[in-house]
This record gives structure tokens, sequence and C-alpha cells, in this order.
């Protein structure tokens, strides 16, 4: 009988490590197939563009997609450059993480040294409530309310320094705009940034805290040169997170920042990123199979490359500030 129980226990517990096993896999293997199927259906493209413009696929890699400042692939003899979707992308992220970075970090640091036991209780639930918005709010919200509060801002801040200029274009703020969509982001990722900084400030010890406290030093003091640094890991690990989020968000571009793909590194215009024109083409009746169908999977590798490059900087930092206790 024991050992009937024996080999029992023994089967059960190698069954359960083959579902966890498979589990894991399961990741994986998503992960790869959808790398599968963007790096095909791009190379294709790459192809098929390549015999248009009677070149090379890597001419053409080199070329007009990475230095052409121009994309409108949905038009006749379009241009396929890539750069204004990147720069889109990049200026709203910029925007959203230069919002969202301080605050989300304040806010970690008070939940985390300064708040007490009920006031963490309340603000936590808030955060987390915050965070389950859903994206397309955010987007209306940046359109009616963020937009018009910017317009109005610029437009007092002209009349009281430049009364004499009149309606100076530069402080026309459209209703696209990348500002407005990247303050919408930056609020939408700040749970996120929050809340994985504050698991980690609160992870350290609370000997070093004790050992900063009794050379004299401050609750400010010790979070910002004790806490703060020994959590480092943790927190680039958050920011990492929060851009990842804000790279690759969708909705709240496409209705707040505009549709139209124009090169520019000014946050106050309108331009498409590159989860903005997968969404836009997406929705229309453009032809499987078709150059400008197979261009969303060119965007979505771009994308995925983007995504792909920050984790990786954020793997290789938090190995190096990583610290055991």
């Amino acid at each position: 009988m024991p050992s009937q129980r024996k080999w029992k226990r023994v089967l059960i517990e190698r069954g359960i490590e083959i579902i966890l096993l498979l589990a894991a896999l399961s990741s994986v293997l998503t992960t790869f197939g959808i790398m599968e199927i963007l790096i095909v259906e791009s190379y294709n493209f790459f192809l098929k563009v390549a015999e248009l413009r009677n070149t090379t696929p890597i001419s053409f890699f080199l070329g007009e997609f990475l230095n052409e400042r121009e994309w409108s692939p949905l038009f006749e003899g379009g241009k396929f450059g890539i750069l204004p979707l990147l720069t889109g992308t990049l200026v709203t992220t910029g925007v959203a993480i230069a919002f969202a970075i301080p605050i989300g970090t304040i806010i970690s640091i008070y939940l985390s040294e300064f708040a007490s036991s009920r006031t963490r209780e309340i603000v936590k639930p808030i955060l987390e409530l915050l965070a389950g918005i859903p994206s397309v709010v955010f987007g209306y919200f940046a359109l009616t309310a963020i937009s018009p509060a910017l317009q109005a801002i610029l437009l007092a801040v002209q009349k009281y320094f430049m009364p004499d200029l009149g309606e100076f274009e530069y402080f026309l703020l459209p209703g696209f705009n990348m500002l407005s969509a990247g303050l919408a982001i930056g609020i939408a990722i700040i749970p996120l940034i929050s809340s994985i900084s504050e698991d980690a400030m609160r992870s350290v010890p609370l000997q070093m805290r004790e050992g900063s406290y009794a050379t004299g030093a401050t609750r400010l003091q010790t979070a910002l040169r004790v806490v703060l640094p020994a959590s480092f890991s943790g927190v680039i690990a958050a920011y990492i997170l929060g851009i990842s989020r804000a790279i690759g968000e969708t909705m709240i571009v496409a209705i707040a920042a505009g549709l139209q793909p124009n090169y520019t590194w000014n946050p106050l215009e309108s331009a498409a990123t590159v989860s903005a024109y997968i969404v836009q083409v997406s929705l229309g009746d453009i032809p499987h199979g078709s150059i400008e169908y197979d261009t969303i999977f060119i965007a979505g590798l771009s994308l995925v490359s983007m995504t792909l490059i920050l984790n990786i900087i954020g793997y290789f930092l938090s190995k190096r500030f990583r610290e055991v206790y």
C-alpha cells in the first residue's frame, strides 16, 4: 500500500509539472507564432515594393523605407517611408512618459513611505480603478476635455504675454494633436508605474530604513537616498512597462492625435502613430494580399521591434542594478 500511494503521488506531481510546462510553452510558442507571421508578411511586403520600384528589398529598406519622410501607401503611387509613423509614436510616448514617470514615482514614494495604512487602502483601489478604464474613454476625454483646456491655456498665455500679436498661428492648437493624446496616455499609465514602483519600494527591508533614521536622516532623505536607490531595478522595470504600454497604445492616439501621417517633432501638431495606422487600415476595405494590406504587418513589426528593444534595455538595467536581500 505505501508503495502504491508513493507511485500515485509521483504520477500526480509529474502530471502537474507537465501541465505547468505546457502552460509556459504556450506563451512562448504564441510569441514565436506572432513573430513568424510578422516577419514573413513583412518580407513579402518588401519583395512586392522592391519589384514595383525595380530595385532590391535591401535597397528599398535602407533607402525609401528608412529615409523617406512621407507615408501614403493607400494612394496611387504611394510613398513607403516609415519615419512619419515612428515620429508620431515617439512624440506621443515622450509626452506620456514625461508626464507619467514623475507623477507615478511621487505617488509610489508617498504610498510606500509616507501614507498611513488607511490612506493606502483608499488610494490603491482608486489607482487600480483608473487602470481599468477603457482606452477609448481616455481618447474621448483627451479630445473633449484636454484639447479644449490646452487651447484655452495657450490662448491665455498669448493674450497675457503677447497681446499685440493677434491670433498667432503657433498658439492655435488644433483639435487633434499629439500633446493631448500624450497626456491622456500618461494618465492611463500612471497606475501601472506607481503600483509596480510602490511594490518594489515596499520590498526594501525595514532595517535599511531604520539604519538611515539612526544616522539622523529624515523620512524624505531616507526615501530618496536609501529606498529609491535600493529599489531601482524594480522602478526601472515599472518605467519600461509604462513606456511599452505607451508605445503600443491604440485608441487614444487614433481618437485624439489624428490619422494623418505627418513627419513632425512638434507635439502641438496632429500626426498618426504606428498603432493608429494599423487601426485605420484594418477598418477599411483594403483587399487581402495587396501591398496596402501588407503595410500593417511591417507597421506591426516596427512596433514590436521598438518594444523588444525597450524590454532588452530594461532587462540589462534591472540585472545591473538588482539588489538581493
